[in-house]
């Protein structure tokens, strides 16, 4: 079996994980989180950054810390993983889910036409008029690696004094080549960067996250609130609510390691998804899904659409599976989901077609040439016409 996306230690990480355990610091202390802490953030080229347990994790802490309050609302994409959207439930705010554009992350157009048809700024807060509750916050998505607009988002954010939460889980590397934000990475342009290192993402650490943010004083509080908001440890003093969202220094012993591999495996994403491209030609019934231009992404993932109109999506994962190849479906959207679907969602069009048509094929950053070449040759002769 060709797997869709696994991890890769093929660096430092066993002898990292040995050193933390023969010190003894395997718990929510030790200096491979700050060193994975520091890494990150120089990687990204931020003053700081605050591990913590998941990307959720990263995402509810950064929500938290917009001032988002218990029955506002949060404008978040519908199509995407889940858990992008989960942690404005767990503050007790509900989503108002936006449509997709072609690159798959969320449309500016609509969030605009959104900003301006629906809601209204009462005494500077963007305020729905159906419901009369206020919107503080929204969070977009880098769908796969691949930068949303993030001109638009942030010009359309800073009319109406809306925090920008940056769901990074999927683009750590991706950044902006061109532009007004030339040279800034995913998850540092908003007010609040949310990665994941998830066993599926582009780096590991089995599971975990960081979070990044422009204001420090308020990534400080970030690093109080997701370690229990000790004031003072030695007499378990604690003036605020807290979370035990820390990593542990076995999770960032791997982390420090991924990273001094995270630029090759950012170079091997983009060939592979190049040999990829070069391999589909010809056949009109695939296209590989593009990345922004004037970006360059970590190409995370790859996302194919399936143009014969006649397929069945989920009796192709299966007949792939049977001929060695894993893949899988693009979620279905968070907006139709049953927890979600009493919710605000404002036009949604274009991520119904694609949420019918995108498959997700190998990707892992230890693919062999070969194996890329089977793929196409299996899927080419599933969806030639």
């Amino acid at each position: 079996m060709i797997p869709l996306s696994i991890p890769n230690f093929e660096g430092n990480e066993e002898k990292y994980v040995l050193d933390a355990v023969s010190q003894g610091w395997v718990s929510t202390g030790g200096a491979y989180i700050t060193q994975f802490e520091e890494k990150l953030a120089s990687f990204v080229n931020v003053p700081k950054a605050v591990a913590c347990q998941s990307g959720t994790a990263a995402l509810h802490l950064s929500l938290m810390e917009c001032g988002v309050k218990a029955g506002e609302l949060v404008i978040a994409p519908t199509l995407t993983f889940i858990a992008a959207v989960n942690p404005i439930r767990y503050i007790g705010a509900d989503p108002v889910f936006m449509d997709c554009d072609d690159s798959l992350c969320m449309d500016p157009d609509k969030l605009e036409k959104f900003c301006e048809s629906e809601c209204e700024l009462i005494e500077g807060v963007l305020t729905h008029k159906g419901t009369g509750k206020c919107i503080r916050a929204l969070v977009v998505v880098h769908v796969f690696g691949n930068m949303a607009d993030m001109e638009r988002i942030m010009d359309i954010a800073s009319s109406y004094n809306l925090k920008v939460v940056e769901d990074a889980t999927e683009a750590l590397g991706t950044r902006y080549v061109t532009g007004r934000y030339a040279g800034k990475f995913a998850g540092t342009i908003g007010d609040f960067g949310a990665y994941s290192f998830n066993g599926n993402k582009i780096i590991t650490t089995g599971g975990g996250g960081m979070v990044v943010a422009s204001n420090q004083d308020e990534l400080n509080h970030i690093a109080y609130v997701s370690t229990q908001c000790k004031d003072d440890p030695l007499f378990y003093i604690h003036n605020e609510v807290g979370y035990n969202y820390r990593m542990t220094n076995v999770q960032a012993s791997i982390g420090v390691a991924q990273m001094e591999t995270l630029e090759e495996f950012i170079d091997r994403k983009n060939n592979n998804y190049d040999k990829y491209c070069s391999l589909f030609v010809g056949n009109d019934n695939v296209t590989m899904m593009p990345f922004r231009k004037g970006t360059k992404s970590n190409k995370w993932f790859y996302a194919l659409k399936v143009n014969k109109k006649d397929t069945d999506m989920h009796a192709l994962v299966h007949k792939l599976s049977e001929l060695g190849v894993q893949t899988r479906l693009i979620w279905g959207l968070i907006s139709e989901q049953k927890p979600y679907e009493d919710s605000i969602a404002y036009s949604i069009e274009k991520a119904k077609e694609y949420s019918k048509c995108i498959l997700n094929i190998p990707c892992s950053t230890n693919l062999k040439e070969e194996e890329i070449s089977i793929v196409c040759d299996k899927l080419n002769g599933l969806l030639r016409s």
